[in-house]
């Protein structure tokens, strides 16, 4: 045993020698004028490798940043499937016909009531498809209907899904004349819409 431990430290002894004659070679070519190019062409390419593993760690954050964005789009996306599977099985996508005529109130037909409730639905899904997104993933023309939507906002729409008049306006072709509130006194007949007001603004909310 007691060979083993003195070969051991032997040879532990001789590592540090030949370091230490590794630093003394080192010292001294650091002062060789000869090597002077070669010492500063090692200072340039250290330089070099540096600035490259710069570039690799920002790369490896922008991959970083680019993973969460996805991540936040896939959560946007699961919400506005949420959403849209919401508005598909609590709005009518045709109304009851009663009669043969085909006709209802002031004349209209159920084709054009059906069109009209298909037109909200656009206004429905525009709207909560933005409100569904992360702002800072939005251009500033977005972002001002994102803060406009949550201002709007009350504690009697809490949970619900509503519209007002400007986002009829913003994704629908619709205009905002007598035959429209016609068409929106029908839904509130058929218990599908109603009204909510305050703050100077009527909020149609969807049943």
């Amino acid at each position: 045993m007691a060979s083993v431990d003195l070969e051991d430290l032997c040879l532990h002894i001789n590592n540090k020698i030949s370091t230490v004659k590794k630093i003394l070679q080192l010292r001294n070519i650091g002062q060789d004028p000869s090597l002077e190019t070669v010492l500063s062409k090692i200072a340039h390419e250290s330089q070099g490798l540096y600035l490259l593993l710069n570039k690799l760690e920002w790369e490896v954050q922008r991959q970083e940043t680019l993973k969460n964005s996805l991540k936040e789009l896939e959560i946007s996306i699961k919400d506005d499937f949420t959403a849209a599977t919401h508005l598909k099985e609590n709005i009518p996508l045709h109304l009851p016909k009663k009669t043969k005529s085909g006709y209802m109130k002031n004349r209209l037909t159920y084709d054009q009531i059906n069109g009209f409730i298909e037109e909200l639905t656009k206004a429905v899904v525009g709207k909560y498809k933005i409100l569904h997104q992360p702002p800072k993933s939005m251009s500033n023309v977005v972002r001002k209907l994102f803060y406009r939507f949550q201002e709007e906002e009350t504690k009697d729409t809490k949970g619900q899904y509503f519209i007002v008049d400007q986002d009829i306006k913003e994704f629908t072709n619709l205009k905002i004349d007598k035959r429209f509130h016609g068409m929106l006194n029908i839904l509130r007949h058929c218990q599908r819409l109603r009204e909510v007001r305050g703050k100077g603004l009527v909020r149609y909310t969807i049943f």
